[in-house]
């Protein structure tokens, strides 16, 4: 069946194509060579064309803007949806079986319907297979599925940087704490005051503080997926002035009967075969201009041995990695196709 996918040209739609994500989507697959571009949609911007809403994307400036619905969607093959919160699932409900819907959202990340409930206050969709493919074994579970999750930003960010931490006991996922810098374009387009430039430049500020973050259950999630028991995170977003890219800090308490010196290795060792995370160097620190556009996330570790704690930086383009990037991945997965097909590994810098 892979074989008979890989001739074929896949159709995909996007919905949400004016946004931030929805933009970041439809630029990697311009770009990816198994695709056909179909359908595009929105909500406000429907009967417009692409061109006046995304100008950098020309190869399809001339394209009509349909309405988001599932009847002009169930045409794709694949579709990418690049929707506000809590509005993919009715959308996603109504679309035929056979057409894989890759959410960008977070309406399915959550398997807790009150951890849904208590940080979104709308009824819980569901839950569907999680796109996070570096997590062990998931790479199983997203092959040839139609349903894919895409993880949040900040979650991808948090989870890669500590990830072979829990996995090899090096922490147990307990008193961890992150402060994750961030850019704007998170946020998405609408207009917001705090978002404006003369609001923003010059300044950093936290925001989300003391666990009311909607990232934090996906967090938590991710840590008893990778074996924790009984985790706790404080987790303290800030925004700063670049348009896009996370780079998160972890830290958290060292196992008593692991060797410090052992700890990068450990990490090392555990992403050797990822193609798209890279552990630093010893003393390079990952910065996010090295990876605006890429598929990537860089990452370096260290142990703190005066507050014995493990202190592991993560740097991501939120809406590559972090997001539209994510999406194609589990495309590549979901229709049978090289996991690296049309991703881009290199950044743009300066």
């Amino acid at each position: 069946m892979c074989g008979i996918l890989m001739a074929m040209t896949i159709r995909v739609g996007v919905a949400g194509c004016t946004g931030y994500a929805g933009g970041e989507a439809l630029r990697l697959l311009l770009g990816h060579p198994e695709v056909e571009i179909g359908t595009l949609s929105a909500g406000a911007s429907a009967g417009s064309t692409l061109g006046t809403q995304q100008p950098h994307l020309r190869p399809l400036a001339d394209r009509r803007i349909a309405e988001t619905s599932a009847a002009e969607l169930a045409t794709n093959d694949v579709v990418i949806m690049a929707l506000p919160h809590a509005t993919s699932g009715p959308i996603a409900a109504e679309l035929p079986d056979d057409v894989a819907v890759i959410d960008c959202g977070a309406d399915f990340r959550l398997a807790d319907a009150e951890d849904w409930e208590k940080f979104y206050r709308t009824p819980h969709a569901g839950t569907w297979p999680y796109g996070l493919p570096e997590l062990p074994g998931q790479r199983e579970k997203l092959t040839g599925t139609r349903r894919v999750a895409v993880p949040g930003c900040y979650p991808t960010s948090v989870t890669l940087a500590l990830l072979p931490g829990l996995v090899h006991g090096v922490i147990d996922g307990s008193d961890v704490v992150v402060v994750a810098a961030s850019g704007p374009s998170g946020a998405g387009k609408a207009a917001k005051p705090h978002l404006l430039g003369a609001e923003l430049m010059g300044s950093a500020s936290a925001y989300g503080v003391g666990g009311v973050h909607r990232h934090v259950p996906e967090i938590l999630q991710n840590f008893r997926t990778l074996g924790a028991v009984d985790p706790s995170v404080s987790f303290t977003p800030v925004l700063v002035p670049m348009p896009r890219g996370i780079l998160a800090t972890c830290t958290a308490p060292l196992a008593a009967e692991v060797d410090a010196a052992e700890v990068q290795r450990i990490w090392t060792e555990t992403y050797a075969d990822e193609p798209f995370i890279t552990v630093l160097p010893p003393d390079q620190w990952p910065q996010t201009q090295y990876v605006t556009g890429a598929n990537a996330a860089h990452i370096q570790v260290t142990v703190d041995t005066a507050a014995h704690r493990v202190v592991a930086v993560a740097a991501i383009d939120n809406l590559t990695k972090g997001t539209a990037g994510a999406a194609v991945q589990c495309l590549n997965l979901a229709m049978g196709l090289p996991e690296t097909t049309g991703l881009p590994v290199v950044g743009v810098a300066p």
